[in-house]
């Protein structure tokens, strides 16, 4: 394995169970010897990103609530409590080894809106200019089921195509991508490298997971998706050792995805990236064809609309087979891409009493997705 200290940046992403325990609180020398993993990364020229889990469960330990199904006021109010408490302490550790820190709190929508997502990415560029640690979390004082990522790990591959990081290293409660779940299969087999994440990959890890964060080793699969594609190399490893960062340049178990070999970058890693397309746009074999070909989606290529999206919204365009191809921002409302589906340029205008682009989605909005070819894993 590459040291990584050969990565210029780092988003490593840490979840709940890792820094708090249910009972007793923040888990401090866990949390000391990360630490000293990310200052001996930061001695060493490369810039580190920290996603971390842990506010509502830590203010859960707080305020006494554990061992009851909270209510999401109690959750908001947890994750006041616990955000300054965290916070806190990652300061705090972080000062001992002379490193300064940021806190960062994002909501889906600072991501997923074009202008959000600038200004975010422009206050975190300016953290790591002034040699800062940006701590990042989801703002679950604010968040709800509707309006949120839902999983740190997705947060996590997001924050690393915004920033151009070059390595996400996702810290689990399992030493890698497996066959099957090990759980359940004594035969599953560990799988050390990934070339690409193909849908023999993503089936792998449909199964439920033990782990306590939200969604398991598909979120994780998801998270690489996203940021693969924009270039990033992805590690998923075991979390719970002390110094894991240093677990893996000692060669420990992972798994180790490598990032695409033509990446999306710029304007389209924003649209590639977006995590809730509002839409979706279910196209012909020739349709698909055209757009592998680097050619806009026309109309006459859209069998089916669904959803409630307005113009410049993301949507995700699927193919014949049922697989995503591509997604991209849409130039029509739901209800005008309903009304000219299947139908041919010159009919458009026809169609919706006004003269309108020819384009469902133009080319420069889309970007195809990443499947690769379903080769074996390594």
């Amino acid at each position: 394995m590459t040291s990584l200290g050969s990565y210029r940046r780092i988003v490593v992403k840490i979840g709940s169970a890792l820094l708090v325990d249910r009972k007793a609180g923040l888990r401090r020398e866990w949390l000391a010897a990360m630490v000293d993993d990310i200052a001996a990364l930061a001695a060493r020229g490369a810039d580190v990103l920290v996603v971390s889990s842990g506010a509502i469960a830590l203010g859960r330990t707080i305020l006494g609530l554990t061992g009851k199904v909270l209510k999401l006021e109690e959750s908001q109010a947890a994750a006041a409590v616990g955000q300054i408490a965290l916070a806190g302490a990652w300061s705090e550790g972080l000062s001992r080894r002379g490193l300064k820190s940021g806190q960062v709190l994002v909501t889906l929508g600072d991501t997923e809106e074009r202008r959000r997502y600038l200004n975010a990415r422009a206050t975190i560029s300016t953290l790591l200019k002034l040699g800062c640690v940006p701590v990042i979390n989801e703002n679950d004082t604010v968040a709800t089921s509707e309006i949120r990522y839902g999983d740190n790990d997705r947060l996590a591959a997001r924050v690393a195509t915004m920033m151009g990081a070059d390595l996400l290293v996702l810290l689990s409660d399992i030493d890698g991508l497996y066959t099957a779940p090990p759980q359940r299969d004594p035969g599953a087999r560990h799988i050390p490298v990934v070339e690409a994440i193909t849908p023999r990959i993503e089936e792998m890890a449909a199964g439920p997971a033990s782990e306590l964060s939200r969604g398991g080793m598909r979120t994780k699969i998801d998270a690489g998706k996203i940021a693969t594609s924009a270039g990033a190399a992805m590690i998923i490893t075991l979390g719970a050792r002390l110094n894991p960062l240093g677990a893996i340049e000692r060669g420990e178990k992972s798994t180790f995805f490598h990032p695409a070999k033509n990446p999306v970058r710029g304007y389209k890693t924003w649209i590639a990236g977006n995590l809730e397309p509002a839409g979706r746009l279910v196209i012909d074999a020739g349709a698909e064809t055209a757009l592998r070909a680097g050619k806009s989606l026309l109309p006459a290529g859209v069998k089916l609309v669904s959803g409630d999206f307005e113009r410049g919204d993301t949507v995700a365009i699927i193919g014949p087979e049922g697989r995503e191809v591509a997604r991209g921002l849409v130039a029509y409302d739901a209800a005008d891409a309903v009304r000219i589906a299947g139908l041919k340029t010159s009919a458009i205008a026809e169609a919706l009493g006004y003269e309108a682009r020819g384009e469902m989605v133009h080319r420069d909005d889309l970007v195809m997705s990443r499947t690769g070819a379903d080769a074996p894993a390594s």
